[in-house]
């Protein structure tokens, strides 16, 4: 599936939540359901900056396409981060650089976040992009 794609089918999913609640326990669902992260990759290496909560991200490249494994402390920006992975992962570094994350404002998450919240989405997406050129450089 394209980036697009997948950001339509995420939209399609939270117009069925009315209410911000619902909405706030799918984002958490999601986040349980993400992989186990390594404990040997929660390092301060791997930690984005500009996160208020710790937020671990490594990131890999096979057949062209950007893998990322990541995870965080808190459960709310656990479940960010899954969305984030959910539309980048197994894309080409172009299209992950390119993207345009219209899915953020689509549900309405931006405006229901707080400034630190948004400002560690916002940290986290920059350095999924960063890899993705690091990675296509390679």
């Amino acid at each position: 599936m394209t980036i697009n794609e997948i950001q339509d089918e995420i939209i399609d999913e939270f117009d069925l939540l009315d209410q911000w609640f619902d909405r706030y326990q799918a984002i958490i669902d999601y986040g349980k359901d993400l992989p186990p992260f390594p404990e040997q990759l929660r390092t301060k290496q791997n930690l984005i900056d500009g996160c208020q909560s710790e937020v671990w991200f490594v990131a890999s490249i096979k057949d062209g396409k950007v893998f990322y494994q990541a995870t965080s402390d808190a459960i709310l920006v656990k479940g960010m981060v899954a969305l984030l992975l959910r539309v980048l992962n197994g894309q080409s570094p172009d299209d992950i650089v390119n993207a345009d994350l219209y899915f953020i404002d689509k549900i309405g998450l931006q405006e229901h976040l707080s400034p630190t919240r948004s400002n560690g989405l916002a940290a986290m997406l920059h350095q999924m992009k960063l890899y993705a050129l690091a990675l296509s450089a390679k």
